[in-house]
């Protein structure tokens, strides 16, 4: 390890690493630079990464476009604290050499857990009728029965992996589309891959398991959500640009979509006046879907595991 190799944590707001004894194990491959809030500007991300020659990016609202990439010459790595890696212009990090890991997998079963729950939540009303109960009104809306319906996965990644045997453990049936189906995937899943729009034919319930992409951008639009079931049920812990926010609210306005558990937005922190707040039948979630102990524990194990292996010529997880 060089003694010139400094570290830089942005941004760690909310507190990701702040406090992990991974930090550490961290000091000692180099001097780890962590800010507590994030960045307001582009100037604030050049002065805070300007010598930087590792960075763990532990927050996706932080981003990293190419014109602030281009004016950052020392950096040569990038980790983010999670899978998705929409908050680094990856073609711009490509050009620089820098190159971008991320964690694939590490904490499948704590989100699959959390979408699970989501689904659970919206098919019980748990969110409209704890409301009822607390402005005094004792309701009889019809929950909806989970075993014998259909679920469809939207991808076919390690969250899904796990959304699958969660909702085949309760007697659900499970379908699934991804890009790159193949007999091999389908099988290891054991579900069967169809075509996306015999997916929301036939499923009563979508949960959304797909990276943010120029492809997945908008892939659950208005006419998507026509195609579903009059009543059926959308979870969303993927990406919010995946599903057209406008498109959602007035298929839950309408009763076309009969409830929606979503974790992701097109804008994060959630607006005050956003849309979906005014919508009866959602669980919200603030992007948290893998923030337990164990979770964050994960992930920042494996950002840390990321630096070093580059650091000690034999990188990990790359993504770019």
């Amino acid at each position: 390890m060089s003694i010139a190799t400094t570290i830089v944590i942005p941004g760690d707001d909310p507190p990701q690493l702040q406090s992990s004894p991974h930090l550490e194990r961290l000091q000692r491959h180099g001097q780890v630079a962590l800010h507590t809030n994030r960045p307001a500007t582009a100037e604030e991300k050049i002065a805070r990464a300007g010598e930087a020659t590792c960075m763990i990016n532990s927050r996706g609202a932080v981003k990293w476009p190419g014109d602030v990439l281009r004016r950052l010459p020392k950096l040569k790595m990038i980790t983010v604290c999670g899978i998705g890696t929409d908050a680094i212009d990856l073609e711009a990090a490509k050009e620089l050499g820098i190159l971008v890991c991320n964690l694939p997998g590490r904490t499948a079963p704590i989100v699959a857990e959390h979408a699970f729950g989501l689904m659970f939540a919206v098919a019980k009303r748990a969110a409209f009728q704890t409301n009822a109960l607390k402005l005094g009104r004792w309701t009889r809306l019809d929950n909806i029965y989970l075993r014998g319906k259909t679920l469809g996965l939207v991808g076919a990644g390690n969250i899904a992996a796990e959304m699958a045997k969660l909702a085949r453990a309760i007697g659900m049936n499970v379908l699934g589309w991804t890009f790159h189906p193949s007999p091999e995937r389908a099988a290891q899943l054991g579900i069967e891959f169809v075509p996306l729009e015999e997916l929301l034919r036939s499923s009563d319930v979508v949960s959304l398991h797909v990276k943010l992409t120029d492809q997945t951008r908008g892939l659950i639009g208005a006419r998507q959500i026509g195609l579903m079931k009059r009543g059926a049920l959308l979870i969303n812990t993927a990406r919010g640009p995946v599903v057209d926010t406008a498109a959602l609210v007035a298929a839950l306005n309408s009763g076309q979509l009969d409830g929606a558990g979503i974790d992701v937005y097109d804008v994060e922190p959630l607006r005050p006046d956003h849309p979906l707040l005014s919508c009866q039948q959602v669980v919200l979630t603030p992007h948290n879907a893998d923030q337990t102990p164990e979770g964050v524990e994960l992930l920042n194990e494996g950002v840390v595991d990321n630096v070093i292996a580059f650091l000690e010529k034999r990188p990990q997880n790359r993504v770019v």
